[in-house]
C-alpha cells in the first residue's frame, strides 16, 4: 500500500495549463505531418502519469512514451487508448500481453525477436506485436549497431507478419542539449548510414527528444518524443535558450508547523552542524528527504512571506528547519518550488545547488507527497 500524506499541508501542485501551453508551443513549430508523443515515464517526471497524459492528449499529443511496461499498462487501465511506446527493453515473455494491449515495444537485438516469436507462436493471442527497432548511434544504451544487424532484424520482422508489426525505427541523441554539435553530427551520420539498410521505412521514424526538437528541428522525422520540455523544463538547463517560453508546471508548498525563538549558541538538527550566532527565530517545515527533498539542500532556501529563508541544520527524513526573518505564525505558507511575491525558486536553482539536473529533482519527489492539479 502506498501512503500519501493527505493530512499534512505539504503538496506538489501541478498546473496542467502550463503543460498544455508547452505542447501548444511545440505543436505550432513542428511540421504538420510530424506527430507529438508525450513522454510520461517516471510518473510523468514526478508530475503524475495519468493526469499529465490526459492533459497532453487534450492539447494534441497523439501518443505516449514510457520507460517500462507497467507504466503503459497503467495508461491503458486509465482508459487511454492512444498508441504507447515502451522505450526500455521488456522481457520477451510478456510479448502476448503487450500485443493484446496494443502497446509498442523497443527492440534492440535479434535474440529478443527470436525469443518473442516463440512465445507469440505458442500463444492464442492473435494481434501482431508492434515493434520499434532501436538503433545505437552513439548513446551506448540499447540498439542495433551495424547495417547488417539492422537488415537482418528487419528481414526477421517481415518474415513473420503473424507475430510482428514493424512499426518504427528510432535512436536517441546523447548531446542534443549541448552547444557543441560535433558528437551530435557524428550520431546523425551513423543514423543515416543505418537506416539506408532498410529498403522500406516503417510508419514511424523518430530521433527527436525535447532537446533535439528544440535545437535540431530538421531531424524530427515524423514523430517527436516530447519529454522534459513538456513539463516546462529546459533540457539544456541554462546552457541554451529555448526557442519559446517554457512554463514550469510544478510547484511545491508546505506550511510552518512549529516556530520558536532560538537562543544564541543553541544548535539545530542532527550533528549540530548549525549553531545560532545570535538569538533568532527558527521555523519547522514538514518535509524531508523521505519526500524527495534532498538532504544535500542544507544551506539552500525556501520562500516565506515573499522572502528567502535559509535551511539551517541538516534536512531530516520528515522535517527541516529554516531561519525566519522575524516571528511568523504556525500555518504560514512555505514555498519550496515556485513563486512567492517577487521571488521564485526553480527546479533549476535547486539542481544547480545540488550539482545535478532538474530531471533528478523532479523525478525524486516521492509519492508520499500528494499531487494537486489545476487547469
Amino acid at each position: 500500500m502506498v501512503v500519501i500524506g493527505e493530512h499534512r499541508h505539504t503538496q506538489v501542485k501541478v498546473d496542467l495549463q502550463a503543460i498544455k501551453h508547452n505542447i501548444n508551443e511545440e505543436m505550432a513549430r513542428k511540421d504538420p505531418l510530424t506527430e507529438l508523443w508525450a513522454v510520461v515515464k517516471a510518473n510523468g517526471y514526478g508530475h503524475g502519469i495519468i493526469q499529465v497524459a490526459q492533459a497532453a492528449q487534450a492539447a494534441g499529443a497523439t501518443g505516449f512514451c514510457v520507460a517500462i511496461l507497467d507504466e503503459a499498462l497503467a495508461l491503458r487501465a486509465a482508459g487511454l487508448t492512444a498508441p504507447i511506446l515502451v522505450l526500455g527493453i521488456t522481457e520477451p515473455e510478456y510479448a502476448p500481453l503487450i500485443a493484446e494491449k496494443n502497446i509498442s515495444v523497443a527492440v534492440g537485438s535479434q535474440v529478443w525477436l527470436t525469443q518473442a516469436a516463440a512465445v507469440l507462436a505458442a500463444n492464442t493471442v492473435k494481434p501482431a506485436l508492434q515493434v520499434h527497432l532501436a538503433l545505437d548511434t552513439g548513446m551506448g544504451r540499447i540498439g542495433f549497431q551495424t547495417p547488417a544487424e539492422l537488415a537482418a532484424a528487419v528481414a526477421a520482422l517481415r518474415a513473420e507478419p503473424e507475430c510482428f508489426d514493424f512499426a518504427g525505427l528510432f535512436t536517441h541523441f546523447a548531446t542534443a542539449d549541448q552547444s557543441d554539435d560535433t558528437y551530435f553530427n557524428q550520431q546523425l551520420t551513423t543514423w543515416k548510414q543505418l537506416i539506408a539498410a532498410v529498403d522500406e521505412l516503417p510508419r514511424y521514424v523518430h530521433v527527436s527528444n525535447s532537446a533535439t526538437s528544440l535545437w535540431h528541428q530538421a531531424c524530427n522525422g515524423n514523430m517527436i518524443r516530447f519529454g522534459v520540455a513538456l513539463y516546462g523544463l529546459n533540457p539544456a538547463g541554462q546552457a541554451l535558450s529555448a526557442p519559446y517560453t517554457l512554463q514550469p508546471a510544478l510547484s511545491l508548498t508546505a506550511e510552518l508547523t512549529f516556530v520558536k525563538k532560538l537562543a544564541r549558541g543553541k544548535s539545530v538538527s542532527y550533528g549540530a552542524t548549525y549553531t545560532a550566532s545570535e538569538s533568532e527565530w527558527i521555523g519547522t517545515v514538514p518535509i524531508g528527504y523521505a519526500d524527495g527533498y534532498e538532504r544535500r539542500l542544507q544551506g539552500f532556501h525556501v520562500l516565506i512571506d515573499g522572502q528567502f529563508c535559509e535551511i539551517v541544520g541538516r534536512v531530516c527524513m520528515d522535517q527541516l528547519m529554516v531561519r525566519l526573518p522575524y516571528q511568523l505564525a504556525v500555518g504560514t505558507k512555505v514555498t519550496l518550488i515556485g513563486t512567492d511575491g517577487a521571488n521564485m525558486i526553480t527546479l533549476q536553482a535547486m539542481a544547480d545547488y545540488c550539482q545535478t539536473i532538474h530531471y533528478e529533482i523532479a523525478c525524486g519527489l516521492a509519492t508520499r507527497l500528494p499531487r494537486v492539479y489545476t487547469d
